[in-house]
């Protein structure tokens, strides 16, 4: 028994002492082994160096795209423009979101002493518990008592319960309340098309931060001072089909195209350069909620815009000198078929198959597995475009200054444009606030450390 105790009493000596590194530069310890995990419907692009611009002769004479040699690092890259689908999910998760925070203050107003329920109803303006921490009830967390005490009593930033489902049905809104808000939400009669009221677009605004790196670490200063808020409406432009051609009848292409099922796998186009980043904020910010919940889960890099010469870098395939993303020669294949979605004849759009817009997913991928890197829509880049200066303001994070430039890269060619702007080297912008039919987007993400396939 004695030697028992004295055993006991030298293990716990020894632990008392520290760690067991005996006493060696050893480094923090993580606690989980990281891994660079392939987002879903993503392909890592291995990164190097290229040489970027026209190879040939610049047919069109515009020579704003003189040829240089970049190296760029390892990315993941969508392997389709995004989706009409995909994009959807953000509009409906911002829908959600206007809704809940709307019942949500309707039901603080209501609490303070509003005019009871004529139904007899006395679970007022809600019927659903809207904030996720509405009271300090005994099982909550000493973090969650100590927010709401601190910040969500007395303000309106106390995060929205999202387990809580939503109640769409007229026949099943629970109060008075409920039915004065949604009802809020809707287009008033006057606007409705055959008495058929829809969410009010107008109403689908988003609301994010960024951080300007690149002016903070060059300027110093306050942290707040290089923070910028962004609130925009994300719902896509559907008119562009209208807009963009005064003598065509594209109304069924405005009526359906956003809205309609058959078109989900379609890449989703009327999207502004803003609202492009928008969406790659609320994707970030969508997958790094979810490792939230997840035990030792490290956050993931943010998705982005990519840059032109990153864009360039991933539709070239490894091909370095091609002219196309397929390689060099023609638009058909040997058996005379067409390799892309684009204007291959004056005046005929569908000699190609195609009269607008293909399915994502459609022809070949190129050697990275990257489809439509040329013609179907063109796409947003996060470069700004000066004619003075090639490849001017390609950073990783534009800031301030690269923002004030309206006039952003688009690259690829689309479903309208000939076959010159299908070639890799091949550069066009538009202006940032400017939707159109033939400009959709697809995003990127830095890798970092390890691939685990």
């Amino acid at each position: 028994m004695k030697k028992a105790a004295i055993f006991a009493l030298l293990i716990a000596v020894f632990y008392s002492c520290g760690s067991n590194d005996r006493g060696e530069l050893v480094g923090v310890k993580s606690k989980k082994k990281w891994f660079s995990e392939k987002p879903f419907g993503m392909v890592l692009i291995p990164g190097g160096s290229f040489t970027m611009g026209k190879q040939d002769e610049d047919i069109i004479g515009t020579m704003n795209s003189p040829t240089k040699t970049v190296t760029v690092r390892p990315y993941f890259m969508d392997e389709t423009e995004i989706t009409n689908n995909e994009y959807k999910e953000f509009v409906v998760w911002v829908r959600d979101s206007v809704t809940r925070t709307k019942l949500a203050y309707q039901a603080e107003f209501a609490a303070l002493g509003a005019t009871p329920d004529p139904t007899g109803n006395n679970n007022r303006a809600t019927g659903i518990q809207l904030y996720k921490f509405k009271d300090t009830v005994e099982n909550s967390t000493p973090y969650q008592r100590y927010m709401y005490e601190n910040y969500y009593q007395f303000d309106t930033i106390q995060p929205l319960n999202w387990e809580e489902d939503l109640i769409w049905k007229k026949e099943e809104y629970p109060d008075m309340d409920y039915v004065e808000v949604m009802d809020s939400l809707y287009i008033s009669r006057e606007d409705a098309v055959d008495g058929v009221r829809t969410f009010n677009t107008k109403f689908l605004k988003y609301k994010y931060s960024w951080f300007d790196r690149d002016n903070a670490a060059r300027k110093g200063g306050d942290r707040k001072d290089f923070v910028q808020t962004e609130i925009l409406n994300i719902y896509p432009d559907t008119t562009v089909w209208v807009k963009d051609f005064n003598y065509s009848y594209n109304d069924p292409m405005h009526q359906d195209y956003f809205s309609h099922q058959s078109y989900g796998d379609y890449p989703v186009v009327g999207v502004t350069w803003g609202q492009a980043n928008a969406f790659c904020n609320w994707r970030t910010k969508k997958k790094n909620d979810y490792l939230k919940n997840k035990k030792n889960a490290a956050q993931v890099p943010a998705f982005r815009l990519p840059t032109e010469a990153e864009w360039e870098y991933a539709a070239r395939g490894g091909l370095e000198f091609a002219t196309y993303p397929w390689g060099t020669g023609s638009t058909t294949s040997d058996r005379g078929c067409f390799l892309a979605n684009f204007k291959p004849v004056r005046g005929n759009y569908a000699v190609d198959g195609a009269l607008y817009t293909m399915e994502a997913e459609s022809y070949n991928a190129n050697d990275y597995g990257l489809y439509n890197m040329a013609g179907n829509v063109s796409e947003w880049t996060n470069t700004a475009y000066n004619l003075s200066s090639y490849y001017m303001a390609s950073t990783m994070n534009p800031n301030v200054e690269d923002r004030k430039n309206k006039r952003k890269i688009v690259r690829g060619g689309s479903w309208k444009d000939v076959a010159y702007y299908l070639e890799v080297g091949s550069r066009d912008y538009e202006y940032a606030d400017t939707a159109r039919s033939y400009i959709g987007f697809r995003t990127v993400q830095n890798y970092i450390g390890t691939t685990n396939n």
